[in-house]
């Protein structure tokens, strides 16, 4: 009699960071009738090994990209690096679908879309923090008028931001309510890579990059990441408010982004889609 064959999809994560070891652990613990973790790595070593521990799989300890890619059947992306695209490129290369959690990497990233066309895998893009995605891409279908992004966030979330420490911002010295960026999303994005993704997910559900206008303001008596999206159209208008809590393990987070990279890779794995 032969072996049962083992349908589940393969995850392997690249990052084990907060991020990505928050979702290893969602993986083994509550998705384990649609998939397993069968890779992990970090370009640190050490964060690999810890987490493999932790996880009692020292099997999915990984050495390379190389290694990790052939291992799994979707790729989870949970890195904040220079290279990213390059990353999310070779495993779709590879013929290996992506859960993208850096969305602003994927701004202007034609290429990627159309490679993972090619090949028959999926570049799966969580909604993030905010909310009414699934909204915003209907009425996208008829054209978006004017379209606007604020973001409300505590300092500490900002802290050794290269564009702040250029225009002589101290996030620790902010006192009262402050605006401290408002632009395009191209411009937030590349200012704060770590702390926006909001609005390249946006961008790609709008397909209005240029009619965004995106505000961040600070203040100390802010307790939640805050997004409130306006937009209006031929469809009418819709205007959403989210109050994130911030992850539990990353101050630079919001707890609800990490969970839709979850509901993302849960909703691939099992095949059933709503709202997307």
């Amino acid at each position: 009699m032969k072996p049962k064959t083992d349908r589940r999809v393969k995850i392997g994560i690249i990052g084990c960071g907060a991020i990505g070891s928050r979702i290893a652990r969602s993986i083994t613990k509550d998705f384990q009738r649609d998939c397993r973790l069968t890779g992990i790595y970090d370009i640190d070593q050490n964060k690999v090994d810890r987490l493999s521990q932790s996880l009692s799989l020292s099997e999915i300890a990984k050495r390379s990209m190389t290694e990790l890619i052939r291992s799994c059947d979707c790729l989870v992306e949970a890195v904040t690096a220079k290279n990213t695209r390059s990353i999310i490129r070779q495993a779709l290369a590879a013929k290996k679908s992506v859960l993208c959690m850096s969305v602003g990497k994927l701004l202007n990233s034609s290429d990627l879309f159309l490679l993972a066309k090619k090949n028959h895998c999926h570049l799966l893009l969580p909604s993030g923090a905010i909310a009414g995605l699934d909204a915003i891409k209907a009425a996208s279908l008829v054209g978006i008028d004017t379209i606007s992004l604020t973001t409300r966030k505590p300092p500490v979330g900002f802290e050794d931001n290269p564009y702040l420490k250029k225009k002589g911002i101290d996030p620790s010295k902010i006192k009262k309510k402050t605006l401290i960026f408002e632009g395009s999303v191209a411009q937030a994005v590349k200012a704060f890579p770590r702390n926006i993704n909001v609005a390249a997910t946006l961008t790609l559900a709008a397909r209005a990059s240029q009619k965004i206008l995106v505000r961040i303001i600070v203040s100390p008596e802010y307790k939640t990441n805050s997004h409130t999206v306006e937009l209006t159209g031929t469809f009418g208008r819709i205007v959403t408010q989210t109050d994130n809590l911030v992850c539990p393990d990353n101050p630079k987070t919001s707890y609800l982004a990490v969970l839709s990279g979850l509901q993302t890779l849960k909703q691939y794995c099992s095949g059933v889609f709503i709202g997307t």
